[in-house]
């Protein structure tokens, strides 16, 4: 970050102390290290690495992105390495870049989610994000944000066993956004991450002998595309919940930022940006502080 001037942009997520709140999302930054030839990562706020589940999974066959106007939608089906190779190889060299991580856990039944909450603990890991509504693998994830007595019960589950900074990242997928946030409030989440990729479908059409055959890909439309939805989530849960919302859907510019904030996020998870824009998070977070010191501000609770 350039700026020198002295001016607040930190942000409290549960037990995190985030530096500012921009946040890089899972799935979008690898584990941080294949970041390192484009940016700081020590410059943001943190960093949500890829989703990680207790076995490695393949994720799925090809085709598994496809661009659309303003979006990219992506089946890549949470391929990883799993919690174990994760530990041993991913969790050193990010403890020794001196940053803040949240850990992005899914799980294909609740005793998995409640497994890796336990691993984390074990290892000392600060925070996790629950991916509860990955609309793009066959089992877990978008069901279990779904159903409300199966989400409070997974909540509180991993909360027994997990004493750190706990983030539900919530869908969109469902009609009744706010009894959902209260629920994992009241489970015992720290914050809320929203929203997740939406459930989406692109079909390619073929003439062939003067029939017309599709190909369609399904999968979770992230990018500018799905902001308006986010902003709508986020701006009808802040009322019902008093934990901090990390938003992210089509974050690009530091003006998108400034939208999130001002209908209740705390901090914001770049995701589709990062693809085409390696360097957009370590920008935004001088951007958000160009605009504290052109408005004569020193923190960003004196903005909103």
């Amino acid at each position: 970050m350039g700026l020198k001037h002295n001016i607040d942009l930190s942000v409290n997520i549960g037990k995190l102390k985030l530096k500012n709140p921009i946040i890089t999302a899972s799935g979008t930054f690898g584990y941080a290290d294949e970041f390192d030839e484009y940016i700081d990562v020590s410059s943001l706020g943190a960093i949500v690495t890829k989703g990680i589940t207790l076995e490695p999974w393949k994720g799925n066959p090809q085709p598994r992105v496809q661009d659309v106007n303003n979006g990219l939608i992506n089946r890549i089906g949470l391929e990883n390495m799993g919690i174990y190779s994760f530990i041993e190889q991913k969790l050193p060299i990010l403890r020794k870049k001196n940053i803040s991580f949240i850990i992005n856990i899914a799980g294909s039944s609740e005793e998995e989610y409640v497994k890796l909450a336990k691993i984390s603990q074990d290892n000392s890991i600060e925070a996790i994000e629950l991916n509860l509504s990955c609309p793009n693998v066959k089992q877990g994830c978008l069901e279990f944000g779904k159903d409300p007595d199966t989400l409070y019960r997974l909540v509180s589950s991993i909360r027994e066993v997990y004493q750190g900074t706990l983030i539900a990242k919530l869908t969109s997928n469902i009609s009744y956004p706010a009894q959902m946030a209260e629920l994992v409030q009241k489970a015992g989440a720290d914050a809320i991450s929203a929203i997740n990729t939406v459930k989406a479908m692109h079909v390619s059409l073929n003439c062939n002998n003067n029939k017309f055959e599709k190909t369609i890909i399904q999968g979770g439309l992230s990018g500018p595309a799905i902001k308006p939805i986010s902003l709508s989530f986020i701006n009808e849960i802040r009322p019902v919940v008093d934990i901090p919302i990390i938003g992210m859907g089509g974050i690009t510019y530091v003006q998108d930022v400034l939208e999130f904030l001002s209908v209740g996020a705390n901090a914001l998870q770049i995701g589709t940006a990062n693809f085409t824009h390696p360097t957009i998070s370590e920008q935004l977070v001088d951007d958000l502080g160009e605009i504290l010191i052109k408005n004569n501000k020193k923190s960003l609770k004196e903005m909103f």
